[in-house]
């Protein structure tokens, strides 16, 4: 676990300063101005600290299949961009309303309402801006392959339809099928997308493609239920943002639904499944298993 926390750490490190690179005020062809102030709400909401746990796993399983970091690097930013695009516009008063975003104030509040929306608009378009340039990949059909994704990832059928269906759950609590397929869509979507990029760029076979794939799934299931755990049992202070919303508004979680016994049971449940996936990988994989037993761990 010492090996995956340090890696963690020196991937976040590195992704943290090759984003605060590309966020800087240095333009890029055919871009006519970055204003100052839209700049600066952008970097507050996506160099606020924050684990990179997407842009990793981009690494990481790029890595089974031979890829560098650095030649990762590019597809991860893209990711982060999209993660964090997410948090602004999720947090914003329209939305889930949040004031604390990692301990600090969310982007509506240090700067104000539309240039948080605009910062968000911002990152988003520029995931696509850094996964379209030749710098990403030599082969075009491996950008192309990986804009496709990302967008499906991001859109109606990912992450902004499971906005939608997060804010008709305040209205009428889902069973736990809706449960499952909002979870799987806001938050699911993007770390499958983080594992199969890595494929994607390495130009793994079908069959590994699917491993990595389903490794994500996996590990996004869990992921949602460690956060509803910590939801119920920690505080704002350990959280670095405000608890207890979801039981709040009256929406459904599978901790709820299930209790916490049952919940961690099934988490621990899935470590083992993911675990299993990624066995034809040997020791290669190791770092990926250990981050499952991470991610699980964050709820207990």
């Amino acid at each position: 676990m010492e090996q995956f926390e340090n890696r963690l750490k020196e991937i976040a490190q590195l992704v943290s300063e090759a984003l605060s690179v590309s966020l800087s005020d240095a333009l890029l062809s055919d871009e006519i101005a970055r204003p100052a102030r839209l700049l600066k709400a952008m970097r507050h909401g996506a160099l606020n600290g924050g684990k990179r746990l997407r842009p990793f796993l981009v690494i990481e399983t790029a890595g089974l299949f031979g890829v560098t970091a650095d030649a990762a690097m590019r597809t991860a930013l893209a990711l982060e961009c999209v993660h964090c695009y997410s948090l602004i516009h999720d947090d914003l008063p329209a939305m889930d309303d949040d004031d604390l975003r990692r301990g600090q104030p969310t982007v509506h509040v240090a700067f104000d309402e539309a240039t948080a929306i605009l910062a968000g608009d911002s990152l988003l378009t520029f995931a696509f801006d850094l996964l379209a340039d030749e710098a990403t990949h030599k082969d075009p059909s491996v950008r192309s392959e990986l804009v496709l994704q990302l967008a499906r990832a991001a859109g109606h059928g990912g992450i902004a339809g499971g906005q939608m269906l997060d804010l008709e759950a305040e209205r009428k609590t889902p069973d736990e099928q809706g449960i499952i397929m909002l979870q799987s869509m806001k938050t699911g979507a993007l770390l499958r997308f983080a594992c199969e990029a890595g494929a994607i760029l390495g130009g793994a076979s079908r069959e590994d493609r699917a491993r990595v794939k389903d490794f994500g799934i996996k590990i996004g299931q869990a992921f949602q239920l460690a956060d509803d755990i910590l939801d119920l049992t920690s505080t704002a202070e350990q959280m670095g943002k405000k608890v207890g919303k979801d039981a709040d508004a009256g929406k459904g979680t599978l901790v709820s639904l299930w209790g916490l016994d049952r919940a961690k049971a099934k988490a621990d449940e899935l470590v083992v499944e993911s675990e299993v996936l990624l066995l034809p990988f040997g020791e290669r994989a190791d770092v990926l298993k250990a981050c499952a037993r991470y991610i699980v761990n964050r709820g207990k």
